[in-house]
């Protein structure tokens, strides 16, 4: 279970979305029960269907109770506070109906009035939420900015992967966490890393031991943090074993948190600069996002070249 407190959110998120607190508790727990439920479920509009989650009632919905008529919309009202919702926030500058705030007296249950667009105030909420409540996983590697990309440099310890870093930083990309890296999946297809606090701006490189990367090259060699793109694993090749094939055929992805994420494995021997192979790989990368893949586009070359011999030697048959 992953969970927050309605006080730690709204301390976060008051001042930007001017939040003014009327009543009630700010003690309730938001938290995300089911792995089939995101952060993103427990804000919404009003809504009598999902009365659990945090309620915003903007202009629509003071329209909306006032063609119902006092009765039908302190029936509706009754449903959604047995429910026990941790918050009620009137948007749009809109005023609390007095029933409303009598409601969350008598349950205890926060609310809140701000000026701001009742859009903004759940995107905004979601987004907080989306961070704060999202599955988290440890991994040992390196993560990078490279040409914008986030990208996952793992291997066996020995491989050189903080030394790949520091070539990759003097290169003019850059670090966002070394040996450890914590990833959130904010949404189902989206992972986002970062370094944990202890570690920020450190690298550490066998033989220097730590570097302050802030220090040394600047801010502008640091990021917070990447959504990640790419895993680029490290191998060193044992006395006899076969080297990796020339053609991936299919892409090869690796899942953290259950979303996958494209891979590629760099053999590491002497005489290769793997921060030149690195960056090609991030470039391939970019282009298959963008719908152009070169082994494709290369077999498919490849095939209709074969087509073509083959319908060539038809024709010649043919007029024997």
């Amino acid at each position: 279970m992953r969970e927050t407190t309605l006080r730690a959110v709204i301390e976060a998120i008051a001042p930007e979305l001017h939040l003014e607190h009327v009543t009630g508790s700010l003690e309730r727990k938001l938290a995300v029960l089911d792995e089939r439920l995101w952060p993103a479920d427990l804000v919404g509009h009003l809504n009598l269907i999902h009365p659990g989650r945090v309620q915003i009632v903007g202009a629509a919905e003071m329209a909306w109770a006032r063609r119902l008529g006092q009765k039908r919309i302190a029936h509706h009202l009754g449903e959604i506070f047995a429910a026990k919702p941790p918050a009620l926030i009137v948007a749009d500058g809109c005023t609390p109906p007095p029933i409303l705030e009598a409601l969350c007296r008598a349950h205890d249950v926060a609310l809140f009035t701000t000026d701001r667009p009742s859009a903004e105030v759940i995107d905004r909420l979601r987004h907080h939420l989306s961070r704060v409540l999202a599955e988290r996983e440890t991994r040992h590697g390196v993560l990078m900015d490279v040409l914008g990309l986030g990208v996952f440099i793992t291997g066996d310890p020995g491989t050189g992967k903080s030394e790949l870093a520091l070539e990759l930083i003097s290169r003019g990309h850059g670090l966002v966490a070394d040996d450890m890296v914590e990833f959130a999946r904010l949404t189902p297809t989206v992972l986002e890393g970062r370094c944990p606090p202890l570690l920020q701006n450190y690298l550490e490189v066998r033989g220097l031991g730590l570097l302050d990367i802030r220090t040394i090259f600047g801010e502008t060699a640091l990021r917070r943090r990447m959504r990640l793109r790419l895993i680029v694993h490290l191998r060193r090749l044992l006395p006899g074993e076969p080297p990796p094939p020339r053609l991936e055929m299919e892409q090869v992805t690796e899942e953290i948190l259950g979303v996958p994420i494209p891979k590629a494995t760099l053999p590491v021997a002497a005489g290769r600069n793997l921060a030149v192979l690195l960056e090609a790989a991030v470039r391939a990368t970019i282009l298959r996002l963008r719908g152009i893949d070169s082994t494709r586009d290369f077999i498919d070359r490849h095939n209709a070249l074969l087509a073509q011999q083959s319908s060539t030697e038809a024709d010649s048959h043919g007029n024997l």
